[in-house]
C-alpha cells in the first residue's frame, strides 16, 4: 500500500502515529510491543509509504497528546522502518524483524494460487525444477497443495516432496521472482484468496500427505523410502503421534498395548493428557492396570528424552500393526465407520 485514502486499520493507525513521533520516542513505544506486534507494525510502515494527509490527521486525532505537534508526516518506507527498529531493538534484532517481515510479505504473493484448480497449478508448474515447485506448494494451503502433489507423476511427486522436506529458508527475492513469473502465466485464470502462512520443511509435507488419499500416501512414502530412508522415517513418525492412540478402536488399543512393557508404558504416559491416559488405562486388564500404576508410582522424575523415546516405541508399534493390517488408524479427515 503505497498511497491510501481509505480508513486505516488498527495496526496502520499505530504505524502512522509512530511515523509522526521523533525516533527516540517512537523507539520507546516500539519496545513495548511483542515480536509479533512489531512484525505487523513494521509491515504496515513499509506499506504506508505515503498516506493521504486527511487520513493521517484523522488517525492522529485519536491521540490527543500528539496533535499539538503540528505537521503531520505522511511518509513511511524501508528507511523509516529500519531506523525505528534499530533505535528500538538494536541492529541485530532489527535485521531479524525486517527479514521475517520481508519473507512473510514475499510469501503472500502466492495467495492468488489458492483460487486455481489443482490441474491448472500443475500446468503452471510444468517444466519447472522440483525446487521451484516445492517452493510454490510449501506456500499453499496444505489441502490445496496435497491435491496438486497427488496429480503429479510418480517421479516428479517424489522429487517435489523431497525438495519440500529439505527446503531451507528461501530469500524473499527468490520468492518474489517465482511468484511474479507465475502471476504472468496465470493472469487470466486466477483471483486472490486468503494467504497461507505455510513454509517449507518436513511438517508441511506431512500436512500435505495426511490430506492425500491412501494410494497417494502409500506410493509417495515408498518412493521417499527408496530415495531417502531417514527422511521417509521422519515423515512417517510425524504422521502418527502418541496422542493419536485415542483415534484407535478399543480392540486395536488393546492389541497395541499387548506388546508394550509396563515400564515403557509408564514412562510414555508421564505428562500425557487425560484423554490419552484414560484410553490406555481403560484398555488394560485389571492386573496390568495395577502393574502400570505400581510402575508409575515408583517412577519419579523422568527426562523428556526418555519420555519421547518411550512414546516413539509405541508409535512404531502402532505403525507396524497398521502396516500389517492388524489395526486401523483413523486419520483426522476420514469419515467414521458405520456399523
Amino acid at each position: 500500500m503505497n498511497d491510501t485514502k481509505t480508513p486505516l486499520t488498527g495496526p496502520q493507525k499505530v504505524a502512522v502515529v509512530l511515523m509522526n513521533m521523533d525516533q527516540h520516542r517512537a523507539a520507546q513505544v516500539m519496545k513495548q510491543f511483542s515480536d509479533e506486534e512489531a512484525d505487523e507494525i513494521t509491515a504496515e510502515i513499509l506499506r504506508l509509504r505515503r498516506v493521504d494527509p486527511s487520513v493521517a490527521e484523522k488517525a492522529l486525532s485519536e491521540f490527543h497528546d500528539l496533535t499539538a505537534r503540528g505537521g503531520v508526516s505522511t511518509r513511511g518506507g524501508r528507511d523509516i522502518a529500519v531506523g525505528l527498529l534499530e533505535a528500538s531493538f538494536g541492529a541485530e534484532r532489527a535485521t531479524g524483524v525486517m527479514n521475517r517481515v520481508a519473507s512473510s510479505m514475499a510469501g503472500k504473493q502466492f495467495e492468488f494460487l489458492d483460487a486455481v484448480e489443482p490441474a491448472q497449478v500443475q500446468m503452471l508448474l510444468a517444466g519447472e525444477l522440483p525446487q521451484t515447485s516445492a517452493l510454490v506448494l510449501a506456500h499453499l494451503r496444505a489441502d490445496h497443495a496435497s491435491r496438486v502433489l497427488a496429480g503429479l507423476d510418480d517421479d516428479a511427486r517424489t522429487e517435489v516432496a523431497h525438495a519440500i522436506a529439505t527446503m531451507g529458508s528461501p530469500s524473499p527475492d527468490a520468492v518474489r521472482v517465482v511468484a511474479d513469473t507465475l502471476k504472468q502465466r496465470a493472469s487470466a485464470v486466477v483471483s486472490a484468496r486468503t494467504a497461507s502462512d505455510s513454509v517449507g520443511g518436513v511438517q508441511p509435507l506431512v500436512d500435505i500427505i495426511n490430506r492425500a488419499d491412501a494410494a497417494t500416501e502409500k506410493a509417495l512414502l515408498e518412493a521417499l523410502e527408496q530415495r531417502d530412508p531417514a527422511l521417509a522415517e521422519e515423515v512417517r513418525s510425524r504422521m502418527l503421534t502418541f496422542d493419536d492412540i485415542v483415534r484407535l478402536d478399543p480392540r486395536d488399543v488393546q492389541q497395541v498395548l499387548r506388546g508394550v512393557d509396563a515400564a515403557v508404558l509408564a514412562v510414555a504416559t508421564k505428562g500425557a493428557t487425560e484423554a490419552v491416559t484414560a484410553v490406555i488405562t481403560q484398555n488394560l486388564s485389571e492386573r496390568n492396570r495395577e502393574i502400570l500404576e505400581d510402575e508409575i508410582r515408583i517412577l519419579g522424575p523422568v527426562r523428556l528424552s526418555q519420555v519421547e523415546d518411550a512414546r516413539a516405541s509405541i508409535v512404531r508399534a502402532i505403525r507396524d500393526l497398521e502396516a500389517a493390517g492388524t489395526i486401523t488408524v483413523q486419520r483426522g479427515d476420514e469419515d467414521a465407520y458405520v456399523e
